[in-house]
């Protein structure tokens, strides 16, 4: 199997290889959810997928309506999703006995070992401290670690309230207390089961409540939803493998496997490159027959979910540029040229005006910088900015 193929089939069940209309747009979220760091990536990620996508719809969905949600998911970072599947991309990810750390709380050890208590004693207490959420909303992440930490000092033994008070050995200790730290750890957990959600964007500060505030009512049971979490990878990111899963979702070995072993009957072996990656069975057909001789260009937005499969070299094969894309903050926004990254692009806002810098790192014909030109006005006008200029430097 060549990787154009790859790149083909993957476009195509990212709904990147063509745009589809408003009304698919829990489709387009759903397929396998939007990251929303930086804030704002999960817009422009559904700009490149929906025709005719404007900010005000996409605040209503998320805001009014409630038909998309934000909550901490996959590696404990903030995903917007359809609502009525957050039975997928929230409780597959609670850790059975024996398959910790859970995802995002390995860094949790040192607060535990300096306040003398267990993950699974303090993972209780949260829970019960997170009830507050229900009628309350609180503004800013530093606010909340410390409004559930106050709580929760009240009830715990006196030997541990000075430790629990005690500056954090994370972060800067004057902002943040060891048991704010330790609050700060344990929020997935608690995301995963539905307690705790974003609610509506105030300025630059994020604002928190209980899932049940904020929607009306506690999530649908989904029958398999486990089940249903991993054809979502397998179709988003096949062939593929469970070590690249457990990577994506960023759980433990024993919790990947666990959750691939949920589809085992549904997937088959498939060559790669001298490597065996596994399919769903039921869109082998769609790879086999995934061609195209288009070479559409996009400005995809930094962790678009396109760029989150973990076999890097089929969307770009010089590793010399990886540490460029994937970066641990401040990560481009990308150029694709038929699936490939061909370079990368940054965006600076200046009151209402918008510059973009495009850096290429091949020839590209007059015809398609123009292109990006265009590309690059169509994003200034989704983000309701006026385009003052796009520089194109290219090799």
């Amino acid at each position: 199997m060549n990787t154009k193929k790859i790149r083909n089939y993957r476009l195509h069940a990212h709904h990147l290889d063509r745009k589809v209309p408003m009304t698919g747009m829990l489709t387009a979220a759903g397929v396998c959810g939007l990251q929303n760091t930086p804030p704002g990536a999960w817009e422009t990620s559904l700009f490149n997928r929906l025709d005719g996508c404007t900010l005000q719809a996409l605040n209503a969905a998320l805001y009014d309506k409630k038909t998309l949600l934000q909550a901490w998911s996959y590696r404990g970072v903030p995903v917007v999703f359809p609502t009525e599947q957050s039975d997928i991309f929230l409780t597959p990810l609670i850790a059975q006995e024996g398959e910790q750390p859970w995802i995002y709380t390995p860094g949790i050890t040192g607060a535990l070992d300096y306040l003398g208590m267990s993950f699974d004693d303090l993972l209780l207490r949260i829970k019960e401290a997170i009830q507050y959420l229900d009628g309350h909303t609180i503004k800013s992440k530093e606010k909340l670690d410390q409004t559930l930490a106050d709580i929760i000092y009240d009830d715990l033994p006196k030997d541990k309230q000075a430790l629990w008070c005690a500056p954090s050995m994370y972060g800067n200790p004057d902002k943040q207390t060891v048991g704010g730290a330790a609050v700060s750890f344990l929020l997935r957990p608690c995301s995963f089961s539905s307690l705790i959600v974003f609610g509506e964007r105030q300025g630059v500060s994020p604002t928190f409540t209980s899932y049940k505030n904020w929607v009306g009512y506690m999530p649908v049971g989904i029958p398999d939803a486990d089940k249903e979490l991993m054809r979502k990878f397998l179709h988003c990111y096949g062939p593929s493998t469970v070590d690249c899963f457990m990577n994506w979702l960023g759980c433990s070995v024993r919790q990947a496997h666990r959750l691939w072993n949920t589809v085992a009957d549904e997937i088959v072996p498939i060559q790669v490159e001298g490597k065996t990656g596994y399919m769903l069975s039921t869109d082998m057909d769609a790879l086999l027959s995934a061609e195209s001789d288009e070479e559409t260009l996009i400005l995809l937005g930094a962790h678009d979910p396109y760029l989150d499969m973990r076999d890097r070299t089929v969307i770009l094969e010089n590793k010399s540029f990886h540490k460029t894309v994937w970066r641990f903050v401040a990560n481009p926004g990308v150029v694709l040229k038929g699936g490939r990254i061909i370079g990368i692009w940054k965006s600076k806002t200046l009151k209402d005006k918008l510059d973009i810098v495009v850096n290429l790192w091949e020839y590209t014909q007059p015809s398609e910088q123009r292109r990006l030109q265009n590309l690059a006005e169509e994003y200034a006008a989704f983000r309701m900015l006026n385009l003052r200029k796009c520089t194109i430097d290219a090799d």
